[in-house]
């Protein structure tokens, strides 16, 4: 039966089969349909027969056409979502303004068509591929809905008929279970024999892409065929009856147990096997948390397979004990053919087209949640396929594809959290991944300790192969309810944490002291990724739900595991008081949940701060390690790390970088602060100054021994330890400040350091990861604190080309008011942007007349503590950091060694901060009271800064080595007993705290027992301590005093009145003396104590300390003070004389950054003297003239050029298509019409003569152009020389003959030799003799005649000779050769002689072109300082005098004598020579001028003028008659004038007539000021014609008046008018075979600037036509589209598919569009290259932000705007052929663009 069927023609068979299934009795049509199908898909036919897919497609049709069948299908489409799926690279769009999950996109095709003006959105390339999301309300807003989808389109679509899809219910059960075999069939298990990885698979889908690409065919259908495969997909029962295989079914029960056997080998078991094995039905029962804490406290076993796969690294750790629920990990079961069908997808990592399919079926609801659902199931076994993938990037991005679909909806998350468990199958999988690369750690007690940490070095941290599963975490805890379920779930939390402390301390470093590191190892960049990505993310996005009151308990229980946790982290490292020494870890993420979450605690939730703290004991603790870093970070920058390599210092930056700091070093310090707030103070201080390991420093002695420290690390550690204090006290970030306030302040503090653009401004303001928080960047409070504290500077164009972007600088009263250099040190990576800001702070001060000198950093108002943290007040007002203070101001004053101005600045800022915040006196604690037995004084009475500062202090008892120097000189006393009594409470901490409070003073001191310096004594005993005692007699308040005039350099800088006038406000900017007087006032002013105290010792001018003992030290400052001042002074003078000298030279020498400069005159048109020219040599500095034997030539660049061509007859420029109907026409270009017109002529007439009627160059022409420099050429050779053997890469290749001036380095690329000569000659033929015309038009045909009998033997021999020679050389190896080659016969000296000439005309032609057309502004102008030309001329008048012009054939005789009738002279096989009128005159002028004898007498030259205006006006008239109308012309002979005016007026033609001989006077003129040194006056445009006429001579001595000047008045005639005339116009009948083409006669030599295309205004008008448009040549969408921004033409940059001899596309453009310069817009990236030669450069970009700013790349995908400067900047670089001077970053492009 099925045979027959077979047979038949398939249509028929489905129509057939179609009808029979329609009957209500459908037996036989079933049972025939089920036999066609065996057959049809016998899946041991190979999966490539195509027979089986027609097939299919037919019957799904049931008798109609596929197509129609399709058409019917959509026309039910009731689909209310657009989910058009895409993959990689596909732009698409992000609208914030519209989105609800952050996640939100939308195709090109919704967004345009939805309205989006005003809102926030940009443009992106997707990076895994995505869905868009246009119509589904639960991810945007409805507002944002396109045009299509706006409309719900379901109600009203008509019901499908029951027998459209009938057939494709029947067949498409059995076509799915076809692939699915397919797929059983062809996988084949990493353990067989013949396992070949990747490439076998890659095979199988290769086959099966037809029946995948057909599924994905019908999902595109639309909703109706969508409903019918969710039905198939999900059915159970068909499944069971087609998966497993009937009984008879051989074939499929062999598929089915290959499809068991790879579920077994893939470690999963179905459900069933494993409760008949009782394999772990227990473990089964227990809850996913059981026993997740005794993690910590397990033994490990080392697995020993795993050994050998990091090398070098320490044993990985395996857990032995299974914690969580096995059967998230290893149970799967599959119960439809969708499960099936994503267990194999998975199988084969995720091939495009599967995913494809599975993601355009979602817009079906049903098909969405059991989708989701099996995703959710599978989730396990896709974690482990992934971590043992080989392409585990693409598989990653092909997974997330998906999960972002799924999760980003939170009604569908929190159904499969609720249903399927999804939070615990997350938390689970997440430990299991992690668990595959832990270590031992190694922080704290190396052999005993129980803690693991992940391996940095492994693949899963270093190619982030987490990146999906942490991706996804983040994602559903985004939603509300999801979170909360998480946060209510104690053993999830539990497990959660365990999880975190995988990372407590990873990528331990630990300090290098002898060896430099053999190998730096990255892995910190894999370490803080993890941190960010797997801890720090997750964590912001729980904290978005605690924000409210009510969520208290959440934060509370959060906060109860975190504190649980740590404990276990403490007891598994081993940890009791001291941290280890020479260790650090950056890595804290428990620290920081703690401490983010205790933040959230009190800032949102009104929570008490005390209620959430541990014990004194445990906070001790919680401080250590991230103290620790902190003064790591100071080790860091004092070099105390360097032996560990460059990447330590990686590691510092990035954990104060913009993207890290905010869950990094942020809530370090808040920890620190809470600890701070909480601890006793002096406990506190104490283990700072000891963690900076600076307690050695702080004596009252000049000499100290430090036994951790080296002396140069000693002032940068003390530095380190005194900001850290500053900003602790002072850093209010998380106590506190609003929202707001904190944006403002990282805002100020950015823009302080450097203008930003807005770009980076967002990027570098740490904002909370996740995107549903706080400030999204772009959202409403980020602009306008933008507008509130910055200026926007709009981009500027120097002419040079710098181009800069749109930046933005704070506004004046943010300097004044709001600059906090505390927060500049705090956010700032590098070093040298604090030094940045305060130059700025400083460069404003100045110009607002505020401060001149040097200033201090400002001293900034802080916002008021939040009361849960004013404990923090008591860091400065306690006994231990006052003693420091005291110490330091007397060390300062001393000039004790390592002290710097930065420390006393800090010092300072602590005691301001003090004066600032007072203390509550009721707290005040007399504990240590009397320090009185061991010394003649006591410290100080209490602990308020305020009564401390004016105690005086009268002895100190010190320690002093016995080897001292002389005991009873005080500067050398080395201990200080104070001091080690105060610090001896560090050594004693590891006593329990309590006892540190109760114990008396007394006790302390007698246990001097400095532990912490005692752990690293070097080598030696030191000396035995002596006891002496120091006579101080000083208060802090009169210390102040004394570095007032210390500082000041004045005995009584301070007059006793001084504080009665003095107003803190006026000293809120200078420098230190500002700052000491403001403390001073503040301190007078909040106590009438100080107040006197200070009045009194300002009244004691003289000094304190006797003054035998102070001279000296006194003379010794006041000298260092001027010495000092005079070496500022002398440094000031030499650098304002190093920038006049560099100044002067910049004027000179940099002439191209400026056109507008005055034009310095040519250097060959000197002033005539009586002496020769000199020159002088760039490079070997002697001064001389040019000589035959030494020739010095100019610096040139050669290269060829097609500007000129490419002009063109209308003013408006033409415009680049942006749509399909639009098209750009090339053939109205000069170049075009000039090729055009040659071709003509050398149809009829004589080759050799229509090579001299034309010029040449209008492409390809060779332009030359000097930076004004002169060289010796032998000089010039041994530079090129040196410069060969120089290895250095340089942008230029020297094998080609290029380099760099000596002097300017401008580019160049060959020599021009100037020509010997003394000026004098210059007077004998410049002066004018009374010659008759007729003589002088004889004197030139001498002259002319006389080139054959030139001396050219005596020029052979000399260097100079040869020099031109090779220059000549030069000039031809600049273009390419089809540029010279016009001639029928290639090489002959007819197309030299014309090639030659030209080179001369493009000169002329460029520089009238850069004088912007016409000589109207005369003399002046930056192309005449660049030009070369009587250079030129003469070095080309050289070359051509070895051609000699046939006199016969010279026009000279045609144009000035009556020649008898030579028709007869013609053979028959010989064409005639080009006619006159058909000649183009500026040639015939330089040819005439560079063939005779140089140097050319003016009278001769103006003679040639005159002859050849006469042609120039005839032709004039010629070209003017072709153009009238029979009747016009008609008219005009009668008459002479006409008599009822037409068209043309005498006036219009008088006009015409002159435009139309004003190229060719404009040359001339041009010619003869090169030649001759004329000047060049300006005028209006209106007179150039009569001024130019003027200037050539060609005035009749009656005709003067301008206004009257008719252009027939310049005409002199030598022979009668009417028979020359005549003689030319018969030259055009000599051919009586056919009539000309009047295109032959010249045409209007008028042409108008060379433009660029003009471009649109929107940069996605051009994106969107010309990003998905195929290429011309290899109709394929190029990778890298590009556009030729001269001629429009679309090309692909980088293609291989359109390369010719090994050269791409892009470049080969640029040889045949611009004679090797190309100037490209690249369509990706919104910027323009240049290619030049051989070389390329990145330009820069035209299109603009709405800030001023590039977007390369198009990363940020914001609309871009064209920015009509820098086109303007772009197109004159292109006209002045500037581009190699402007742009410096040239690089080869070996043909490949």
């Amino acid at each position: 039966m099925a045979a027959s069927l077979l047979r038949r023609d398939k249509k028929a068979t489905a129509a057939h089969l179609k009808a029979d299934l329609n009957r209500t009795d459908n037996s036989s049509g079933l049972r025939q349909l089920q036999e066609l199908l065996d057959n049809v898909l016998n899946p041991e036919k190979p999966a490539s027969d195509t027979e089986a897919l027609d097939w299919c497609k037919y019957l799904l049709a049931g008798g109609d056409g596929f197509e129609e069948f399709c058409k019917t299908v959509r026309s039910y489409d009731n689909a209310t979502l657009c989910g058009l799926v895409w993959t990689a690279n596909f732009v698409a769009y992000r609208c914030r303004t519209c989105g609800i999950s952050p996640c939100m996109s939308l195709c090109a095709e919704c967004f345009n068509n939805g309205d989006h003006t005003g809102h926030d959105f940009n443009m992106f390339r997707s990076q895994a591929g995505g869905a868009c999301d246009c119509g589904d309300s639960n991810v945007m807003r409805e507002s944002g809905f396109c045009r299509r989808h706006r409309l719900k389109t379901g109600e009203c679509v008509p019901s499908v008929p029951c027998d459209l899809l009938l057939m494709s219910e029947m067949v498409l059960p059995r076509f799915i279970i076809s692939i699915i075999q397919y797929l059983r069939d062809g996988y084949t298990e990493p353990g067989e024999a013949l396992y070949k990885p990747t490439k076998d698979l890659q095979k199988v889908l290769q086959q099966l892409e037809p029946q995948i690409s057909f599924l994905e065919e019908l999902t595109k259908m639309g909703g109706a065929m969508r409903t019918v495969l969710t039905k198939i997909l999900t059915n159970q029962q068909t499944f069971k009856e087609l998966s497993m295989g009937q009984e008879e079914n051989v074939y499929a029960k062999r598929s089915y147990e290959k499809y068991l056997s790879a579920l077994k080998n893939s470690g999963l078991v179905s459900v069933e096997e494993k409760g008949s094995a009782g394999a772990g039905a227990g473990a089964a029962d227990s809850p996913a948390g059981a026993g997740a804490l005794s993690l910590l406290g397990n033994t490990f076993t080392s697995e020993d397979q795993d050994g050998g796969q990091c090398v070098g690294q320490r044993k990985r750790v395996k857990l032995s004990s299974s914690t969580k629920d096995p059967s998230i990990m290893d149970t799967l079961k599959h119960k439809c053919f969708l499960e099936e069908l994503l267990f194999w997808t998975i199988k084969y990592e995720f091939p495009q087209k599967m995913v494809t399919f599975l993601l355009n079926m979602l817009p079906d609801q049903d098909y969405k949640i059991t989708f989701t659902k099996t995703f959710v199931q599978h989730y396990a076994f896709i974690m482990k396929t992934l971590m043992k993938s080989h392409e585990s990037d693409t598989m990653s991005n092909r997974i997330v594809h998906i999960s972002v679909q799924l999760f980003s909806n939170e009604e569908l998350a929190r159904h499969v959290t609720e249903e399927c468990q999804l939070l615990d199958i997350m938390v689970t999988v997440l430990l299991y991944m992690m668990e595959s690369c832990l270590i031992k750690s190694e922080l704290q007690d190396e052999e005993n300790n129980r803690h693991v940490v992940v391996n940095c070095g492994e693949a899963l941290l270093k190619n982030n192969t987490y990146w999906p599963l942490v991706s996804d975490f983040i994602n559903i805890l985004s939603h509300q309810s999801v979170a909360k379920r998480f946060l209510e779930d104690h053993s999830l939390l539990m497990l959660w944490m365990s999880f975190v402390s995988f990372f407590q301390g990873m990528n331990l470093n630990k300090r290098e002291l002898n060896e430099h590191v053999e190998f730096e190892s990255q892995t910190y960049y894999a370490a803080f990724a993890a941190e960010l990505e797997a801890c720090a993310q997750p964590m912001w996005g729980l904290l978005t739900h605690c924000k409210v009151k009510e969520t208290q308990e959440y934060t509370k229980t959060v906060v109860r595991y975190c504190l649980e946790t740590l404990q276990i982290w403490f007891d598994a490292i081993g940890f009791v008081d001291e941290p280890a020494p020479n260790q650090v870890t950056f890595h804290l993420p428990l620290h920081r949940y703690y401490a983010m979450f205790l933040s959230k605690a009190v800032k949102c939730q009104g929570l008490d701060l005390d209620s959430l703290l541990p014990d004194q004991e445990m906070l001790m603790k919680i401080m250590v390690h991230p103290l620790q870093i902190q003064a790591c970070l100071s080790e860091i920058h004092s070099n105390m790390w360097v032996r560990n390599g460059l990447q330590i210092k990686g590691q510092a930056m990035t954990y104060v970088q913009s993207h890290f700091c905010n869950s990094m070093i942020d809530p370090d310090i808040f920890l620190l602060q809470v600890c701070a707030s909480r601890l006793d103070p002096d406990y506190f201080i104490s283990s700072v100054f000891e963690r900076f390991k600076v307690v050695d420093l702080l004596t009252m002695a000049s000499q100290h021994q430090n036994t951790v420290l080296d002396a140069e690390q000693e002032r940068p550690m003390l530095e380190g330890a005194l900001t850290f204090l500053v900003i602790l006290c002072s850093l209010r970030i998380h106590l506190g400040m609003t929202d707001d306030e904190i944006l403002r302040a990282e805002m100020v503090s950015q823009l302080c350091m450097n203008d930003r653009t807005h770009s980076s401004l967002l990027d570098l303001i740490p904002e909370n990861p996740n995107p549903k928080s706080g400030i999204v960047p772009g959202s409403c409070s980020f602009e306008e604190m933008l507008s509130a504290v910055a200026d926007f500077k709009a981009p500027v164009f120097e002419p040079g080309g710098s181009m800069q972007q749109g930046m933005y600088t704070p506004k004046a009263e943010v300097w004044e008011k709001e600059f906090d250099p505390i927060m500049v040190i705090l956010r700032t990576v590098y070093r040298r942007d604090v030094q940045s800001a305060m130059d700025r702070y400083s460069a404003f001060l100045k110009q607002s007349g505020i401060h001149t000198g040097n200033p201090w950093p400002p001293y900034k108002e802080r916002t008021p503590l939040h009361p849960c943290y004013r404990g923090l007040v008591r860091l400065l007002h306690c006994k231990t950091l006052h003693i420091v203070i005291f110490t330091l101001l007397y060390k300062i004053w001393m000039d004790h060694q390592n002290m710097s101005e930065h420390v006393l600045c800090m010092v300072l800022y602590l005691v301001e901060l003090g004066l600032d915040n007072h203390m509550q006196e009721d707290k005040e604690d007399e504990v240590r009271e009397s320090f009185a037995e061991h010394c003649h004084d006591s410290w100080f009475p209490g602990t308020s800064l305020l009564s401390n500062l004016h105690h005086v202090i009268h002895f100190v008892r010190v320690r002093v080595p016995e080897t001292a120097p002389e005991l009873f000189l005080l500067l050398s006393l080395p201990q200080n007993l104070r001091e080690a009594q105060l610090f001896s409470l560090v050594a004693e901490r590891r006593r329990k705290f309590q006892e540190i409070i109760n114990r008396s003073s007394h006790e302390a001191s007698q246990a001097v027992r400095p532990k912490s310096s005692s752990r690293w004594h070097p080598p030696g005993s030191p000396p035995q301590l002596v006891t002496e005692i120091l006579e101080i007699r000083e208060s802090m308040l009169s210390l102040l005093v004394k570095l007032h005039q210390k500082l000041s350099a004045k005995q009584n800088s301070l007059s006793p009145g001084w504080l009665e006038e003095a107003d803190p406000a006026r000293h809120a900017h200078g420098d230190g003396i500002t700052a000491i007087e403001r403390i001073l006032a503040k301190a007078a002013s909040r106590s009438r104590h100080s107040k006197r105290c200070l009045q009194e010792i300002c009244g004691r001018v003289c000094p304190t300390v006797t003054a035998k003992k102070n001279s000296p030290g006194d003379k010794k400052s006041m000298d260092k003070e001027e010495r000092r001042q005079r070496a500022r002074e002398r440094q000031q003078k030499l650098l304002a004389e190093f920038a006049s000298r560099q100044k002067s030279f910049m004027e000179t020498a940099m002439d191209v950054e400026s056109p507008e400069a005055e034009a310095a005159m040519d250097v060959g048109s000197a002033e005539p003297l009586d002496s020769d020219v000199l020159y002088d040599c760039v490079i070997c500095g002697q001064s001389g003239p040019s000589t035959e034997d030494r020739p010095t030539g100019l610096v040139v660049l050669l290269q060829a050029s097609s500007v000129l061509g490419h002009r063109c007859r209308s003013d408006e420029a033409k415009r680049l298509p942006t749509s399909d109907e639009e098209q750009i026409f090339p053939e109205d270009t000069c170049g075009a019409t000039n090729d055009v017109r040659l071709a003509l002529m050398q149809r009829y007439f004589k080759d050799s003569s229509c090579l001299q009627s034309v010029s040449i160059g209008w492409d390809g022409g060779v332009y030359v152009q000097t930076c004004g420099h002169t060289l010796h050429i032998d000089c010039h050779k041994s530079y090129m020389e040196s410069l060969r053997n120089d290895q250095v890469l340089q942008g230029f290749s020297v094998d080609k003959g290029e380099f760099t001036c000596p002097l300017c380095r401008q580019f160049a690329n060959s020599v021009l030799p100037c020509k010997p000569g003394r000026g004098t000659e210059a007077g004998a033929w410049h002066t004018p003799s009374n010659k008759s015309p007729a003589t002088l038009v004889k004197e030139v045909g001498d002259l002319q005649e006389e080139l054959g009998i030139f001396p050219v033997s005596t020029y052979t021999e000399s260097n100079l000779t040869k020099e031109m020679e090779s220059v000549i050389k030069d000039i031809k190896n600049a273009t390419q050769k089809k540029y010279m080659d016009y001639g029928k016969n290639p090489g002959s000296p007819d197309n030299d002689f014309l090639f030659m000439y030209s080179v001369a005309r493009t000169n002329l032609e460029l520089e009238l072109v850069h004088r912007g057309g016409n000589l109207c502004s005369g003399g002046a102008s930056a192309a005449a300082k660049r030009s070369c030309l009587n250079q030129l001329f003469h070095v080309l008048a050289m070359h051509m005098r070895l051609y000699s012009i046939d006199s016969a054939y010279n026009p000279w005789t045609r144009l000035t004598q009556i020649t008898q009738n030579r028709e007869s002279e013609y053979g028959d096989e010989e064409r005639p020579e080009v006619p006159m009128l058909f000649r183009d005159v500026p040639s015939l002028l330089i040819i005439f001028v560079l063939t005779m004898p140089q140097p050319l007498r003016k009278e001769h030259f103006t003679c040639i003028v005159k002859v050849l205006y006469t042609l120039q006006y005839t032709q004039a008239l010629a070209a003017l008659s072709v153009k009238f109308n029979p009747e016009e012309r008609l008219a005009w002979s009668n008459t002479g004038a006409a008599k009822k005016v037409h068209v043309w007026s005498p006036q219009s033609i008088e006009f015409t007539l002159q435009q139309f001989c004003l190229p060719f006077l404009r040359l001339s003129c041009l010619l003869q000021h090169h030649l001759y040194g004329d000047n060049l006056p300006g005028c209006l445009i209106e007179e150039e014609f009569s001024l130019l006429v003027g200037c050539l001579g060609l005035l009749p001595g009656s005709a003067q008046s301008s206004s009257s000047l008719n252009s027939a008045t310049c005409l002199g005639w030598n022979v009668n008018p009417f028979e020359l005339l005549s003689q030319w116009c018969s030259e055009l009948f000599i051919l009586p075979s056919e009539p000309h083409p009047p295109q032959l006669f010249m045409q209007d030599p008028q042409w108008v600037a060379p433009r660029l295309l003009q471009l649109p205004d929107n940069y996605n008008t051009i994106f969107q036509y010309y990003h998905r448009k195929s290429c011309s040549v290899c109709n394929k969408t190029p990778k890298d589209p590009a556009l030729c921004l001269v001629c429009g033409a679309f090309v692909c940059l980088k293609g291989l598919c359109c390369k010719q001899q090994g050269i791409c596309e892009c470049v080969l453009h640029s040889q045949h569009c611009g004679a090797a310069t190309g100037i490209f817009l690249l369509i990706n990236a919104s910027v323009i290259i240049i290619i030049r030669g051989h070389r390329f450069c990145l330009w820069g970009s035209v299109y603009l932000d709405a800030h001023g700013e590039e977007d390369r790349d198009l990363r940020r995908g914001k609309p871009l705007f064209l920015c009509e400067e820098r086109y303007r900047v772009l197109e004159q670089q292109w006209v002045s052929h500037t581009f190699d001077h402007i742009n410096k970053r040239w690089g080869p492009h070996y043909n490949g663009l």
